[in-house]
């Protein structure tokens, strides 16, 4: 496996940043746009998974960087959630099952590296 340079070459992150452009494509529309909270909480979360793969990166120690994997793995969980509510108030339909599964597919990616990061002596 060749050595990761920077964050943004990281899969996970690639896939963080494609869910947080769909969240925000999706949030900008029709009556979800005027749920701020829900939005503005959907739109963090997002976030908040992109910007741990990079800070944990950025730490440059393998425990906190796996440390910071898990809390982005806990935004996709939580961003996950929040899909549901957003299924519920009938801001999003058709769109639910690919924003679930693209949670789904970065926290496999998150977890998977997480789980290489273990193995791999400090």
């Amino acid at each position: 496996m060749a050595t990761i340079q920077r964050f943004e070459d990281i899969e996970s992150w690639k896939t963080a940043r494609q869910l947080t452009r769909a969240v925000y494509e999706l949030s900008r529309q029709g009556e979800f746009a005027k749920d701020f909270g829900l939005r503005d909480q959907m739109r963090r979360a997002a976030v908040s998974v992109m910007s741990n793969i990079a800070e944990g990166f950025e730490s440059r120690t393998r425990s906190l960087f796996a440390e910071y994997l898990g809390r982005a793995k806990a935004s996709c969980g939580e961003l996950r959630a929040q899909a549901y509510v957003a299924l519920d108030a009938n801001y999003i339909q058709q769109q639910f099952e690919t924003l679930v599964n693209m949670c789904i597919s970065c926290s496999k990616q998150i977890h998977a590296f997480i789980t290489y990061l273990k193995t791999k002596p400090e």
